[in-house]
C-alpha cells in the first residue's frame, strides 16, 4: 500500500475555489481503481494550506490515476490557484507490528 501526501498552499481568496474543485471531484477520485482512502486536511495555523492524504493499493494504481483524464482535469484547475509549488510524498507504512495484537 502507498500513502500519498500532497501539500498545497493557496492564497486566501482562492480557498473557496479549491474547496469547490475538491468537493466536485472527491467521489470520482475515491472511486478510482486502487484508491482506498482520500482525506482533505487543513493546516490549523494557516487556512490557505491543505494536504490531501490518500491510500493507494500500489504504485501502479497511483500512477494510473496520475496519468488519467480525471487527474488532468482536477490538477489543471487546481494548479492555477497555488500560492507556492505543491509538495508531494509517496510513503510506505513501516510501523512494526505489536506483539499479541490481532
Amino acid at each position: 500500500m502507498i500513502i500519498r501526501i500532497v501539500k498545497m498552499e493557496f492564497e486566501e481568496n482562492h480557498v473557496p475555489d479549491f474547496l469547490k474543485i475538491f468537493a466536485a471531484s472527491k467521489d470520482q477520485i475515491s472511486s478510482f481503481p486502487g484508491c482506498m482512502h482520500l482525506q482533505l486536511l487543513q493546516d490549523e495555523s494557516d487556512s490557505g494550506t491543505f494536504f490531501t492524504y490518500s491510500h493507494w493499493a500500489g504504485q501502479n494504481d497511483l500512477a494510473s490515476y496520475r496519468n488519467s483524464p480525471l487527474f488532468d482535469t482536477v490538477w489543471g484547475e487546481t494548479k492555477k490557484l497555488f500560492r507556492n509549488p505543491p509538495q508531494a510524498w509517496s510513503l510506505c507504512d513501516r510501523t512494526p507490528a505489536v506483539q499479541g495484537a490481532p
